[in-house]
């Protein structure tokens, strides 16, 4: 009897450690709003899946892209599950780093999958990561503020009409800001914005032969206008924000006008967190000489790296945070409007474009958005706000760091472009451009 006694607490032992030592993944992830909902969330994968436990690394948007750009070009293993985005994926997938996403559920649905977003989330035809929001960026603004003043949203608005609201409804002294932009250095913070305005100013990052056009004409009309614009209407300390501190403005009640990204809109309707939720507006992004490349276009994923040592794991992880069945239990637990946007036909219901009043405008800029064509002008590159080539991460955040000068007042606008000219003509040719 005592050696059946014994025999059973070594095999109750045996379970216990079982169950203590679960194959633990790592994720790392952005500190924006939906990914803080999906780590409350997972708590439901964890109960499903009691083999897998999961450890969470947040952080802010420049220092993730950091970390994550270091470990994986040294396959350093920290990280199972990557937050990434489509300029990431091209690059990495065709380098051989992440896992192709192959052998998915029958019922995760890929061809639900908006087409634009599976293709820049693609090499060759085969996905490299999974979406889990996708954006453009819009016109935020407040329709009580633009009735008390007597002023109407254009449908498609300018960016020159911007400026002239931004004039009309600035009042510092009530704590109230014309215009809220991205002004924190990075290629991914302050760049997006400012891409995208350079690009509606008909302005390129290169021309056919990759060379950098910052001295040109429609550079610096972008470039002056973003300056000039938020020195006199922006809010202080704007270098600081990037998007979750304009965000944060915004829905504290201090920005008449905002342009970011769509994924915003949620939060900016939320009671909860939104001092103005009864009072926003949406608007197309702005336009000026042209459309063309005036909305970017841009994928938060998942992805998992080849150094991961959990890979059946971590992607079971992100199979579940990218599918319908995540979606349905945002909605059930939080509400049909904060469903993760812009990733999946099927969330384009009645019932969510009755919620998500913001919805129509986001949908068609994603629709709109044309990664090949980003410029009036023709160019050698693919990418929106960004330029898909491996040295763009260093000369984009460079360029940031110079245009957030300018906005501090640290140098004047033609400098700036004059600096951004020479040191991304210097990493060009340093890299061997034209190939």
């Amino acid at each position: 009897m005592k050696a059946i006694y014994k025999a059973f607490f070594a095999m109750a032992g045996l379970c216990t450690a079982t169950l203590v030592h679960a194959e633990t993944i790592t994720i790392a992830t952005v500190n924006n709003s939906d990914m803080i909902r999906m780590q409350r969330l997972s708590k439901t994968f964890e109960e499903q899946n009691p083999g897998i436990s999961l450890n969470w690394v947040v952080l802010e948007e420049n220092v993730l892209r950091q970390r994550l750009t270091t470990d994986i070009a040294t396959q350093g293993g920290q990280f199972d599950v990557l937050t990434i985005g489509m300029y990431e994926t091209g690059l990495w997938g065709a380098k051989g780093w992440l896992e192709p996403m192959k052998d998915l559920p029958s019922d995760y649905g890929v061809d639900d999958l908006f087409p634009s977003v599976r293709e820049g989330l693609s090499v060759n035809g085969t996905l490299y990561a999974l979406p889990f929001y996708a954006e453009s960026s819009i016109t935020y603004y407040r329709t009580d503020l633009f009735q008390q003043a007597g002023l109407t949203m254009p449908e498609n608005p300018t960016w020159e009409q911007l400026g002239e609201f931004a004039a009309k409804l600035h009042q510092p002294d009530k704590d109230q800001y014309g215009i809220c932009l991205r002004g924190k250095a990075g290629w991914g913070e302050n760049m997006g914005i400012i891409s995208t305005m350079a690009n509606a100013y008909g302005a390129r990052w290169f021309d056919e032969q990759w060379q950098p056009e910052f001295t040109g004409p429609e550079w610096t009309k972008a470039a002056t206008f973003y300056v000039d614009t938020m020195k006199k209407y922006g809010p202080p300390g704007a270098s600081s924000n990037g998007f979750n501190e304009t965000l944060a403005l915004f829905n504290s009640g201090k920005c008449a006008l905002w342009v970011d990204a769509s994924v915003a809109g949620s939060f900016t309707i939320d009671k909860s967190q939104s001092k103005v939720a009864d009072h926003v507006g949406f608007a197309t992004s702005p336009t000026q000489v042209t459309d063309k490349g005036s909305s970017w276009l841009y994928a938060w994923s998942l992805a998992v790296p080849t150094s991961s040592k959990h890979k059946q794991a971590a992607q079971s992880f992100v199979t579940w945070a990218t599918s319908q069945q995540y979606a349905q239990l945002v909605a059930e637990k939080d509400g049909i409007a904060n469903v993760p946007p812009g990733t999946r036909k099927s969330t384009y219901s009645d019932a969510y474009l009755q919620a998500a009043p913001f919805a129509k405008v986001s949908l068609a800029m994603l629709e709109k958005a044309d990664p090949a064509h980003p410029s009036a002008k023709p160019v050698p590159y693919v990418g929106i706000q960004y330029v898909t080539i491996p040295e763009f991460q260093a000369i984009g955040t460079s360029v940031g760091k110079l245009f957030a000068a300018a906005l501090t007042g640290q140098m004047p606008v033609q400098q700036a472009l004059q600096a951004a000219q020479q040191s991304t003509l210097r990493e060009m040719k340093r890299a061997g451009y034209p190939k």
